[in-house]
Formats: C-alpha cells, structure tokens, sequence
C-alpha cells in the first residue's frame, strides 16, 4: 500500500459536483486507486485558472463539495490527525487528509490560515504556479522570496501544526522556507533537477536542505517533469529520479506524491508517462525500484513510512 502527497481529485470532485453528478469519489476514482495500491493520501484545494479571478468564491465552492462529497460516504474519510488516519487503515477505508495547493486567498489575512484550519486543512503550500501576496511560484518568472506576510503564514501554519509544502516555490522562497522554519517541510510532488532541468524540481542541495530539515520529497508522476524529450518520460526514469534522491538525500527523504492528472483532461492534456499513466499503474515503479535494487524495507519508506512519519512529527 502507498500514501499519495499530492492528489487534485477534489478538483474533479468540484466539477462534477457543480455539473449535478454525486458519489464522484467512489464512482470515478476508488476502483484506480485500489488497483493501484493507495490507502490514502492528501487531497488539495487547488483553486486553478480561470476560476483564480475569484479565489475566495471557488475556495469556498471546494469547500461545500468536499464536505458534500465526504457526508455520509463510506468510501472516503476526511482525516484530521494522525490517530484518525491509523484507525482509518485499520478500518480498510481510503483516508485523504485536506491541504491546500496554492493559498492565493489567504492574502495578508492569518484569520483565513484559521479558517482553513477550522475546515479540516493540515497542510498548505503558499503558492501554485503564481505570485500572490505571500510567495512566488516556480513558474512565476519572479525571483523574490518570502514577503512578510509570507513570513508570518510560514510561523501560524507551524503553530498550527499544518504541514509545509514547497513544491511550487521559487528557489528564492524555498530558501526563505528552508531558514525560517522551525518544523519538517516536505515538497510534495517535485523531482530531482539533476535529471530533468524544470524549476519546478529541486536541485542537489535543495534536496539536501529537505533532507536536514528531516522533510520528504514525493516522487512526481507528470510526464514534463520526468524527462525533457518524450523518449525519457518513462515510470524507469522516475524511479532513476527515486534512486539519485535516494543516494542525495538517504531513502528515509523520498516518498510519493504523484500528482495524477489524466481526470482533469480538457483538450488540452499533457503527455501520459509511460507505464504510470495513472494511479492504478503505482505497481509498476516499484517493481522497477525493486529491479534498481531497493529492498523491501526501502520500498515500505518509499510507499507510505517517511511521509507518515514526517505527519507524526508535524501534524501529530
């Protein structure tokens, strides 16, 4: 079994909620998701364009389809601690804790890091691809780190005790992140740069600076971020990002957070990596870290350990 860092299903379950569809967890995505392995993971607000004209509106409309979604439904639990997630693996259902990709609505205001908090959020990135008031992207083209107000959201999401994600920070922010945080951090679904040159992987040493802060970095299943040329965008060459982070940071660092996108296809689709096309081909890298000689104690870490230890430390 493995835990997924990273998940946009809410995003699909928004969708097709708003369209009049109901049940979208268990009808569109539970059969993939156990065929592939997964016992649960987090799942995030994503509020993605067009719909960020209006942050606060499409937060809010997230917010009414998970708690629609999640009310009554067997299938699916929302988690807030670490005890409720074991008992959920106990239980044999699929468990998603909430975070938020992007906190673009936050603003300046740490009441609204509260108000996630209040709704079930445990773990929050400060941006997704744009700049906003409290970070830059990767994709942003700005190279500005940390505003203050950005400062002041790291320190109130740590005493709150969410989870802190950089995967979508310039490196300017990582390292603003890296010298101010008194906690782990982890980046969720981000590859190593020494394979595939992209900002949104890591470098060497922002991989160590994970490392240091005893974080995890999830093993990103998008094809664009595996190999620059179609030919490398293969489930062996993530697991040759897994090894070359494994040998940088110690397996102990790695994890999983695979940022599955083909539900979200809309005419537009990105290329699908070979032989991890989807959550029910998860199987396939680990036979492919097994064959690159991992053992089954590090094949455990990869899948579930480390970022549920990482959660312990954190969320508790």
């Amino acid at each position: 079994m493995y835990f997924d860092a990273h998940s946009d299903i809410f995003n699909d379950v928004t969708v097709r909620r708003l369209r009049g569809e109901t049940d979208v967890f268990r009808r569109r995505h539970l059969d993939r998701l156990r065929r592939g392995g997964a016992e649960g993971g987090i799942f995030v607000i994503w509020v993605d364009p067009p719909y960020d004209a209006d942050c606060g509106k499409r937060t809010h409309q997230i917010m009414d389809c998970i708690r629609a979604e999640s009310a009554g439904n067997g299938t699916l639990r929302l988690v807030r601690t670490c005890a409720e997630m074991d008992r959920a693996r106990r239980d044999g259902v699929f468990y998603a804790f909430v975070g938020v990709e992007g906190m673009a609505y936050a603003g300046n205001s740490l009441a609204r890091i509260d108000e996630y908090y209040e709704f079930g959020v445990r773990h929050a990135m400060l941006t997704w691809n744009e700049a906003n008031a409290l970070a830059a992207g990767a994709l942003s083209g700005e190279t500005w780190g940390l505003t203050a107000a950005g400062r002041r959201a790291v320190r109130r999401l740590q005493e709150k005790g969410m989870l802190l994600d950089v995967s979508h920070l310039n490196e300017a922010g990582f390292w603003d992140v890296s010298e101010l945080t008194a906690a782990p951090f982890i980046a969720s679904h981000s590859n190593a740069r020494a394979l595939c040159d992209t900002p949104r992987n890591l470098t060497d040493d922002q991989l160590r600076a994970v490392r240091d802060a005893d974080g995890v970095v999830g093993l990103n299943a998008y094809a664009r971020f595996i190999g620059e040329a179609p030919e490398e965008q293969t489930v062996r060459r993530l697991a040759l990002h897994a090894a070359h982070m494994a040998e940088v940071m110690g397996v102990d660092h790695v994890g999983c957070g695979f940022d599955f996108v083909e539900f979200l296809d809309d005419g537009d689709a990105p290329p699908r990596t070979a032989g991890l096309a989807d959550a029910g081909e998860v199987p396939n890298l680990f036979t492919c870290l097994a064959e690159l000689g991992m053992t089954a104690e590090e094949l455990e870490k990869i899948a579930r350990l480390n970022f549920q230890r990482v959660l312990r430390r954190t969320v508790g």
